[in-house]
């Protein structure tokens, strides 16, 4: 029962730690002492613990940023339909940036995947390259 209770105390201090809260946060929300909390850190795989809970915790917060840029975009369409040309003008100009800046990120992404399988394809071939 102990152990059950550490563990859930472990889990507790690993999200709090992963949510950013400070050392002396995290060990007060999760009920421990700063000392145990610091020496938990000494620990590498609860130190990796953290690292893939904070990985989570971007995803989740990645989703909801998507969610909340469609949103935008709709706001941004019905502003073309304003009847304040500086108004219209801003949202054309914003979808237009953002419209270059999306496909720039995409082209990278491909040609980065591209990259990536054509590594995979030919292996580690290293060029050595001979001083003369």
């Amino acid at each position: 029962m102990a152990d059950d209770d550490r563990l859930n105390r472990d889990d507790g201090l690993v999200l709090a730690l992963a949510r950013g809260l400070s050392i002396r946060q995290a060990a007060e929300e999760a009920g421990f002492g700063k000392r145990t909390a610091h020496r938990r850190l000494d620990d590498p795989e609860f130190r990796r613990r953290i690292s893939a809970v904070r990985g989570e915790l971007m995803e989740l917060a990645g989703g909801r940023l998507s969610d909340a840029a469609t949103k935008a975009v709709d706001v941004l369409r019905e502003l073309l339909d304003s009847d304040a040309d500086t108004i219209r003008l801003t949202a054309a100009r914003t979808i237009l940036q953002q419209t270059v800046a999306l496909r720039t990120a995409a082209e990278l992404e491909h040609r980065i995947t591209r990259l990536e399988q054509n590594e995979g394809q030919h292996g580690n071939d290293s060029i050595e390259v001979s001083a003369a």
